[in-house]
């Protein structure tokens, strides 16, 4: 599991370890690994061109020391000083020393224009708000550049507890991070400026709950539920679909199309798409007399494609079982209905929704997604999966959110949404949490997404379709 904690954390673990150090030993840390992780971006070192932005804090100074190992080898460095009586003294020294030089920002687009490599060491993780003028025309040289752009532990202009980008940042190919990962490396829209991201060890001790989770193969794998030699169909559970409408049958086929491969034992649908559900899949259990009637399930899914049919969601809500909302029914589910059952939650909208339900533009939910699904999930009393282009989970009773990290952008498909859904609530009546549902539920999606698209535009069924490689991709490692 990949984990990110927050700039008050890891200023604190960072102070812990250096009052056990010799001075400036985390700093040589930092800076060994950055250097070597230019090395790597350059291939070859000596005779190369390397351009660092320097700002005034320790992140500066990193990019100062890795500068100096890198003229060592024989790189031709330059620091462009952004704040010349603030920057890193012992750094500046020490890349003097070994052959670099430095300047100030008068010509230095040129430099940066005939650079192989930019090393961005502008602002560290306590930034806020975007680059100041003074060095923008400095990240428009180096978007313009055919250099390589190295993040200092994160891109400047970039916040490293939300994700957001307030103004204009530098957009980087490599971000070098030390100690953890910060939120705002997993979240867009700040992850679409950090490039990949290479995780460098300084030796911190952090605390047991992370700010951000991000779930890998393993710990999918351990959620996964496996029938026993006993199971029968009821046994692993049984997930009832609410979904579709006269106008919308295929959100229920959908729906149901990823209910079948989410591990329960079997499907049960009410609503009025019955034969279009039965046509294309056989094996499930429709009925005609509303939720109530419709047999025992341990989950519930409603709302893709349910039109105005708010007597449907209502009565799911009423259910002494987990609930998943999604869709139209996240629009006709009466808040204090949510907020008041007992049993578990899941909510998945995608931004608009989630707007809808906040009450605020659409814009504010994708440029702060961390602040929308942590507020969603305590208003509501549920727990919130915001679908997007980074997909996240918060529970309702606070802790570490989890961030999503499959998925492709040709997932933005018509029905992509209603897969999940059904793929979720058999998760749910299988036995699992709603968080482990949500955050499984969505991994798999989006490794279905990945492999049913192969770089290639596919529908929603090539995604059901494709949750079994994904399933078994995940288990087998």
């Amino acid at each position: 599991m990949r984990t990110a904690y927050s700039v008050e954390t890891v200023r604190t673990a960072e102070r812990e370890l250096m009052a056990r150090l010799p001075e400036g030993a985390l700093m040589q840390r930092a800076a060994a690994g950055l250097a070597a992780a230019c090395a790597d971006v350059l291939g070859r070192v000596y005779g190369s061109r390397v351009v660092l932005l320097v700002g005034s804090g320790d992140n500066g100074g990193d990019a100062l020391y890795a500068g100096a190992r890198l003229a060592r080898r024989g790189a031709g460095v330059s620091a462009v000083l952004l704040a010349p009586e603030r920057a890193h003294a012992g750094g500046l020294a020490a890349l003097r020393r070994a052959g670099g030089r430095s300047t100030g920002t008068d010509g230095a687009e040129g430099l940066i224009e005939r650079a192989d490599l930019v090393v961005d060491g502008i602002v560290g993780i306590g930034g806020k708000g975007g680059l100041r003028p003074e060095a923008v025309p400095l990240a428009e040289a180096a978007e313009r550049a055919r250099a390589a752009v190295v993040a200092v532990d994160l891109p400047s202009g970039v916040d490293a507890d939300t994700g957001e980008v307030r103004g204009r940042a530098l957009r980087a190919d490599l971000t070098v991070t030390f100690g953890t990962h910060k939120p705002g490396l997993l979240i867009d829209p700040a992850r679409e400026y950090a490039g990949s991201v290479r995780l460098v060890d300084i030796g911190l001790e952090l605390p047991a709950e992370a700010e951000l989770e991000a779930l890998q193969h393993a710990d999918v794998a351990r959620l996964l539920p496996v029938p026993a030699v006993e199971s029968d169909k009821y046994r692993r559970g049984v997930v009832g679909i609410a979904a579709g409408s006269a106008r919308y049958p295929g959100a229920a086929v959908l729906a149901v199309a990823g209910a079948l491969r989410g591990g329960a034992g079997a499907v049960r649908y009410v609503g009025p798409a019955g034969q279009a559900v039965i046509a294309r899949f056989p094996e499930t259990l429709v009925s005609d007399g509303g939720p109530k009637r419709a047999g025992r399930v341990q989950a519930w899914v409603v709302g893709p494609g349910a039109g105005d049919d708010a007597a449907t969601v209502a009565e799911v809500l009423a259910a002494d079982v987990p609930v998943l909302i999604d869709a139209d029914g996240l629009r006709l589910a009466e808040a204090s209905a949510v907020r008041g059952r007992r049993a578990p939650t899941l909510m998945t909208p995608h931004a608009g929704e989630a707007a809808a339900l906040l009450g605020v533009e659409r814009e504010e939910v994708e440029g702060g997604r961390l602040g929308a699904v942590r507020e969603l999930a305590g208003r509501y009393g549920a727990t919130v999966l915001l679908k997007g282009s980074t997909t996240l989970i918060a529970s309702p009773g606070g802790g570490a959110v989890r961030v999503n990290p499959t998925g492709t952008s040709w997932l933005a498909t018509a029905g992509s949404g209603d897969v999940l859904s059904g793929l979720g609530g058999s998760l749910l009546a299988a036995g699992l949490s709603a968080v482990d549902a949500a955050s499984a539920g969505a991994y798999l999606h989006g490794l279905a997404g990945r492999f049913a698209a192969d770089g290639a535009p596919m529908g929603a069924h090539d995604v059901a379709e494709g949750i079994a490689g994904a399933w078994r991709s995940v288990v087998r490692g």
